[in-house]
């Protein structure tokens, strides 16, 4: 599936998986599309939520600073597909690439990380 048909189906609700790589893959779509972080992170968010639905999975800092960190990436670098990031930036993919920033455990605990974006702390 290319990103433009992920992110058709993240939009229209049709995605049968959503994994991390999927998330990271609709962060570059948006943000390419938009060229803009806040109008992609507006997108972004409701989907997520919408997805997420009364689940209580959504988490508002981890979605801010995956699309700050994917967003810092592409910047000035024309790429023109998530393959193309991830060829250069193949963290994006691991899952523990905001310990280098937070506490992960920490901040997957806290109810106000969840709730409102929170700033990573200086270890």
């Amino acid at each position: 599936m290319t990103d433009a048909e992920l992110l058709v189906a993240f939009e229209t609700g049709t995605l049968t998986a959503f994994h991390h790589r999927e998330h990271v893959r609709v962060a570059f779509a948006m943000l390419a599309r938009d060229g803009d972080l806040a109008a992609a992170a507006m997108a972004f968010r409701a989907g997520l939520r919408r997805i997420a639905g009364s689940s209580g999975k959504y988490h508002e800092t981890l979605t801010w600073a995956y699309l700050v960190v994917i967003a810092e990436r592409m910047h000035g670098r024309g790429y023109r597909s998530s393959a193309e990031l991830f060829a250069d930036h193949p963290d994006l993919l691991e899952r523990d690439l905001l310990a280098r920033y937070y506490d992960v455990p920490a901040l997957l605990a806290s109810p106000l990380a969840r709730a409102v974006f929170v700033l990573p702390t200086m270890r």
